[in-house]
């Protein structure tokens, strides 16, 4: 297994990634209309969709790598780039296109379901979150580690139930302004994660690089 701190990391990069104090206005704008049980039976249902899919990445993730013939270390660096890009839109506070667009936003308004769609996929557990998890499953081969980091994603999806179903309170405790700092914060963990996904990447991919002590 890896070393405590690893996972740990993990934990961190998932929730920086997944980002549930981010997408408070965004569920509270979704569900605005709605009662209290109605937000409730939402935010499981949201929570119960992130744990599957980031499960499914988890174990699935490597026979989708090796179907499409693409390596661990190629895939990292493709990964650490999507979540680098993800974090400095963070610390901007910039809408990322690639958890959700306008148009898909405005379009769930309609929807009776929103806690599948948009609001776990992809707005929580989207290409970043996936693509984290997938780097990580795949340091070890064990079931061990496989457990451990289950471990992690049924946290995460702890996390991101708690911050909806306490949404309204959190969003009057912080304001707008203390949601773009958190965001900011968890955008500048996001890229420093990026960069280790990118540099042990290439590391592998070009062991020339790799500068020996």
């Amino acid at each position: 297994m890896l070393h405590l701190n690893e996972y740990i990391q993990l934990l961190a990069g998932l929730v920086s990634v997944v980002n549930p104090i981010g997408g408070i206005p965004t569920f509270m704008a979704l569900t605005d209309s709605r009662s209290d049980k109605d937000k409730q039976r939402i935010a499981f249902i949201c929570a119960c969709s992130v744990c599957v899919v980031l499960h499914i990445a988890l174990f699935a993730g490597e026979p989708i790598l090796t179907f499409f013939s693409i390596s661990l270390p190629a895939f990292r660096v493709a990964g650490g780039i999507l979540i680098m890009l993800m974090g400095i839109s963070m610390l901007h506070v910039m809408p990322d296109r690639s958890k959700h667009t306008p148009e898909e936003e405005a379009e769930s308004f309609t929807k009776e379901s929103i806690g599948v769609v948009p609001l776990a996929i992809p707005l929580l557990s989207g290409p970043g979150a996936i693509s984290t998890t997938i780097v990580f499953a795949h340091m070890e081969n064990s079931w061990s580690h496989y457990m451990t980091v289950s471990t992690v994603i049924f946290t995460v999806s702890l996390i991101v139930l708690v911050a909806m179903w306490v949404a309204p309170k959190i969003a009057h405790f912080m304001g707008r302004t203390g949601i773009n700092v958190l965001t900011r914060v968890m955008g500048l963990l996001l890229t420093a994660i990026a960069v280790e996904f990118i540099t042990k990447g290439l590391s592998a991919l070009f062991p020339a690089l790799t500068v020996a002590h």
